[in-house]
């Protein structure tokens, strides 16, 4: 418990709510303080009002009854119980009736209300506090007509204690919901803390734990286990990635091994060293558009590549590989049919939409001619889809299983079928890594039979409408 308390205190929950707290004490202080005043200035403007009135009522008598009278009704009253207080003197200050006996000196000097120390005829001994007004009579004659403010100084105590037991009782329950709410925080936080430690420690399969209530440590778990999961599937990749550079790099640099080996060994003139020096050079220009390649997607997962970003039409693009490719499909055996739309317009990089849009049709020509049989058509459309580009390449090849359709969007992945065929498994990766790149996606679909292959890409701001 003593290790906690320190902590608890250099906590922001405590902090912050220990600033509420004296936000909140304050705004008691003020509005009881506030209370209080307007209830001292009530009790006040009524005592003062009833004063004049009666002020009013017995002048109306003395002058309709003389002294006598007035010194009648003023010892009738003055019997009475309660807080009103009268009296009646001469014009030397010598008391004539009432129930006050003595007031603080100076008080029958001039007329006039004021605030005054006295004694009840009854009880000298006892000084009070009274509101007076000292009226003076044609005659001499002083009177004098007051009220306790006994009731007034019962009701500030009053509001005094209520004061103090209200903010004794905001400090004791603030600093005990304090205390609750920053041990529920820090006792998250200390979980956080040492989840994130043993991730650190190398236990990359460890993730926040989600409370399910939705507050902001969930969100912030939530965001900090997707980064986990995205980091997880980098190195997964990096891994992948790695082993198939051993795996797929290995042939073309010992073929480029072998054929220098025998040029030096067995070549026996120009004819033959030259020959095999274009051998040399076909695998060199090979492994550098391996790694061209490589740069390219990895430029694009970091968000290096979105500096050429620019307004262009996906439909021309798609139209002008379309063509471009349409003789190469035809040296392989197949049909090219084409349905695009015109104009869809795209924010991007023009040079890398087009890689990817040629990377499929170069697979779909690859592949489509691989097919047993009757070979079918590679069809091309270009289409809006509500607010995206939907750009689709289908083939009427092998396909590729449903199991294998999103690994084959890594780099360097190539299925057993088609490693007799010349490629280096990263034409898709580099596809998804455009399409990524532009806020779209690359999809992989059945055609029955053949492989349907959708780069989807959002529409131009503004174009949508």
């Amino acid at each position: 418990m003593a290790s906690l308390l320190p902590k608890l205190f250099r906590t922001t929950a405590f902090r912050l709510l220990l600033v509420y707290l004296a936000v909140f004490a304050v705004s008691v202080f003020l509005i009881l303080a506030y209370i209080a005043w307007n209830t001292t200035r009530i009790v006040n403007s009524q005592i003062v009002e009833t004063i004049g009135a009666e002020i009013g009522g017995l002048a109306e008598q003395y002058r309709l009854g003389g002294i006598r009278r007035l010194v009648s009704i003023v010892e009738r009253r003055s019997r009475q119980p309660g807080a009103s207080l009268y009296l009646v003197t001469t014009f030397q200050g010598e008391r004539i009736a009432g129930n006050i006996g003595s007031l603080s000196p100076g008080a029958l000097d001039t007329e006039g209300q004021r605030e005054v120390q006295y004694a009840r005829a009854e009880d000298e001994a006892r000084n009070h506090t009274a509101i007076v007004r000292v009226f003076l009579l044609p005659s001499g004659f002083r009177l004098v007509v007051g009220r306790d403010v006994e009731d007034r100084t019962r009701i500030k105590k009053t509001l005094g204690q209520a004061l103090g037991v209200s903010l004794l009782l905001v400090i004791v329950l603030g600093c005990a919901g304090g205390w609750f709410v920053s041990r529920r925080v820090l006792r998250r936080v200390d979980g956080m803390t040492g989840t994130t430690a043993t991730i650190m420690a190398g236990d990359l399969a460890g993730r926040l734990k989600v409370a399910g209530t939705g507050d902001e440590f969930d969100r912030l778990a939530l965001n900090i286990n997707a980064m986990l999961d995205r980091i997880g599937e980098l190195m997964g990749g990096m891994t992948e990635v790695s082993n198939n550079i051993a795996h797929d790099l290995k042939t073309p640099l010992t073929r480029l091994r072998n054929r220098a080996d025998e040029a030096l060994r067995g070549a026996g003139g120009p004819e033959e060293l030259r020959e095999a020096l274009e051998g040399i050079i076909e695998e060199s220009d090979n492994l550098i558009r391996i790694f061209n390649a490589l740069l390219m997607i990895a430029r694009m997962e970091a968000g290096h590549a979105s500096e050429a970003m620019a307004d262009f039409d996906a439909a021309l693009i798609t139209e002008d590989l379309a063509e471009l490719y349409e003789p190469l499909a035809e040296e392989a055996g197949l049909a090219m049919t084409t349905a695009i739309q015109p104009s869809l317009p795209v924010h991007g990089s023009r040079e890398l939409v087009g890689q990817a849009v040629a990377n499929l049709l170069d697979n779909a020509i690859k592949y489509g001619s691989a097919a047993e049989g009757e070979k079918g058509p590679v069809t091309v459309r270009a289409e809006r889809d509500a607010e995206q580009v939907r750009i689709t390449v289908a083939d009427r090849g092998p396909g590729i299983p449903e199991a294998d359709r999103e690994r084959v969007l890594g780099r360097f992945v190539r299925l057993e079928s088609a490693r007799t065929r010349p490629g280096f498994g990263l034409g898709l990766s580099l596809a998804a890594a455009v399409a990524r790149l532009h806020g779209g996606s690359l999809s992989l679909r059945d055609h029955a039979p053949g492989l349907e292959a959708v780069l989807t890409l959002p529409l131009r701001d503004g174009a949508a409408a």
